[in-house]
């Protein structure tokens, strides 16, 4: 169940009211109490286009609270078509009853219409004047920091053709003519006096030689992709904050009496 001294301070920290689905509905602007059990019983929210119109939300058991949220069971457009009930720090029964009935929720101990005017209402109770102590409320500004992804650059792979000139040495041979002349020996005589006395003739020799032959072939060599890793490192932020003080002013002529 949702206490009265929560609901002031979540008031003071500017509370909203969020709806199913997580629909901000809009911020609290008062708490009304029931005048017999004092516990929170309605809010009333602060809607429309400048948020001047106040809308009345019951705090029924499916109220809960997260934070700075007071989550209730109903979205946005119930909210906004409940009736209008002008929040003038307390409203009647009836006025009460139609709430109840508009939200589909059964009175807390019942609801009497025919009580006078001024009996069984419930009673608004702003949280910035919540409470019964002459206590001074001292607030200040703390800085909150925190982090967010963000895209701050790209990184592609590219793949482009360069033209290079590769030099290459390889050893090839050639064949050369060489004359070689040998002397008649008896075991070449026979073989040297076997053709005509004096004749003429031709002997020819096919030479050969090596040259390079150069063929061109695609090989895949590496695999290349981009990875990123996270570097861990430090922001300093700078900002400025404003804090409450608070001062005694004594008036009066309470130290003569200490002479």
């Amino acid at each position: 169940m949702l206490t009265f001294e929560q609901l002031r301070a979540m008031m003071e920290a500017g509370a909203t009211v969020v709806g199913t689905g997580g629909d901000r509905i809009g911020q609290v602007a008062d708490i009304y109490v029931d005048d017999q059990t004092r516990e929170p019983s309605w809010v009333t929210v602060r809607m429309g286009l400048f948020g001047t119109a106040e809308t009345f939300v019951p705090l029924t058991g499916e109220a809960t609270v997260q934070g700075e949220e007071i989550h209730v069971p109903y979205d946005r457009d119930t909210v906004k078509d409940a009736p209008r009930v002008e929040p003038e720090g307390q409203f009647s029964p009836q006025e009460e009853m139609e709430l109840y009935r508009y939200y589909g929720l059964e009175p807390v101990g019942g609801v009497d219409t025919n009580v006078p005017s001024g009996a069984g209402m419930d009673t608004a109770v702003p949280g910035a004047q919540a409470g019964t102590d002459d206590a001074m409320t001292r607030s200040e500004e703390q800085v909150h920091v925190h982090t967010q992804r963000e895209e701050v650059g790209r990184a592609r792979l590219r793949k482009y053709v360069v033209t290079e000139h590769v030099t290459k040495t390889v050893p090839v041979s050639h064949e050369e003519v060489r004359v070689e002349r040998e002397p008649i020996t008896e075991e070449s005589r026979d073989e040297a006096l076997s053709g005509p006395e004096i004749s003429e003739a031709e002997h020819e020799v096919t030479l050969h030689a090596e040259r390079p032959v150069v063929e061109k072939e695609t090989v895949p060599v590496e695999r290349v992709r981009l990875e990123t890793e996270t570097v861990d490192d430090q922001a300093t932020v700078d900002e400025t904050v404003r804090k409450e003080e608070i001062e005694t002013d004594m008036s009066g002529e309470q130290g003569e009496d200490e002479r």
